[in-house]
């Protein structure tokens, strides 16, 4: 039976809400009285597809958020984050999830979107549809018994603040406001737009779920960090760690290392440049698991998406991007001076040939060409090309996306 996909409108809240559980096998948790509290509360329904039968059985969805993502550079983009993508037992693997994606993808195109993000639940299912890899995440473990801190380290960052043990109910605003100047600076950060945080959507600590909060404030009482966490069975489990300063991460990092009674503490999704383990005494202390891609770029728009990040390198590149899923495939000439960039369609040969996937991969700096040369993903002209690319790619710091959706 043929499916046509379609947009959703308010009305179809219900059957969008009913369609997608049925599609990962469960039921949905109950609402708060006014709708509010579980994740579908945010839905932008202006924004999300069903795919329909022509009986008009809703079996197949995807949805897609408002966000902006922080850019190498400090610069900040509109940005579609993918979402709620999933196809009924009874109609999978007949193509019904490839025309959600392909309607999509040509929708935010039309918006004027140089990318696209997600979170893959699968690492296989999204790479066909020219999505990569761009910044990781990984779990750190450390026993509480062996967590003292190395003071002889130079430039220990001095205490100027203070921590408060707060309720999560209770310091709303003050986590609102800490996440959005942290997301600011930190490459591949994504927005919690305010109704998040109103209606509890989302994860801990936006959702409403008991959390126990430890925020931070500089001497002159502003709030500047905070880190989210539980208790269960004498293991501390950090959410996440957010600050605007790095004296302020590891200031949050002995105050959960610091808590009493607790055997260990884990660190659920700390960013893969995380220093813990150069700033204790015992190196191996920290153990390290689950290392695994956090968000997923696809580039809708290659001048625009290039064009609108920071470099860390002058020079010029060719770059030959295919796109089999859409069928395309071109050539771009890079110059960027001043760590700026110009980008044009070329007919110059290429110094690089890589697929959209990858180009999303080194996006964001999280990813080198050289490492996807070496696993066979990219081509080079030469050896001087990849040295070049290596160099303008480059990001002073690993990007980072906590952002739950």
């Amino acid at each position: 039976m043929p499916v046509t996909v379609r947009a959703t409108t308010p009305a179809d809240l219900d059957i969008f809400v009913t369609t997608l559980h049925a599609a990962f096998g469960r039921f949905p948790d109950r609402p708060d009285e006014d709708g509010s509290g579980v994740f579908w509360s945010a839905l932008e329904m202006d924004r999300n597809l069903l795919a329909v039968t022509a009986d008009g059985r809703a079996v197949g969805t995807a949805a897609g958020y408002s966000f902006e993502l922080t850019l190498p550079g400090g610069g900040r983009i509109p940005t579609t984050g993918v979402t709620n993508v999933g196809v009924v037992p009874s109609h999978r693997r007949r193509g019904v999830m490839t025309a959600l994606v392909r309607r999509q993808l040509a929708d935010l195109r039309a918006r004027g979107e140089h990318v696209a993000v997600l979170l893959a639940m699968e690492a296989t299912i999204y790479r066909r549809f020219g999505y990569g890899p761009a910044t990781f995440t990984r779990r750190l473990s450390v026993p509480r018994a062996r967590a003292g801190f190395d003071e002889t380290r130079r430039g220990v960052p001095v205490g100027t603040g203070s921590i408060e043990v707060l309720r999560r109910q209770d310091c709303v605003a003050a986590l609102e406001e800490v996440y959005d100047r942290h997301r600011r600076r930190r490459t591949g950060a994504l927005d919690r737009p305010h109704r998040w945080w109103a209606l509890g959507a989302g994860h801990p600590p936006v959702s409403r779920e008991p959390r126990w909060i430890g925020l931070h404030r500089d001497a002159d009482g502003r709030p500047d960090g905070y880190v989210s966490y539980r208790l269960e069975d004498g293991v501390l489990l950090v959410d996440e760690t957010i600050s605007t300063d790095d004296g302020v991460h590891e200031a949050l990092d002995r105050f959960v290392l610091g808590h009493d009674l607790v055997r260990e503490v884990v660190l659920q999704d700390a960013p893969s440049d995380h220093p813990l383990r150069w700033q204790l005494l015992d190196h191996d202390a920290v153990a390290s698991s689950g290392d695994e891609a956090w968000l997923w770029v696809r580039v809708l728009d290659v001048v625009g998406a290039l064009g609108a990040r920071a470099w860390s390198a002058d020079g010029d590149l060719v770059l030959q991007v295919e796109d089999p899923f859409l069928g395309e495939t071109a050539r771009y000439r890079l110059d960027v001076t001043d760590g700026r960039a110009r980008c044009a369609p070329t007919g110059c040969e290429p110094d690089l040939t890589l697929d959209v996937a990858d180009l999303g991969s080194l996006y964001l700096g999280g990813v080198s060409p050289r490492e996807l040369l070496r696993a066979g993903r990219i081509t080079a002209r030469d050896r001087s090309v990849v040295q070049r690319a290596e160099a303008m790619f480059r990001t002073e710091r690993a990007p980072w996306s906590h952002h739950i959706f």
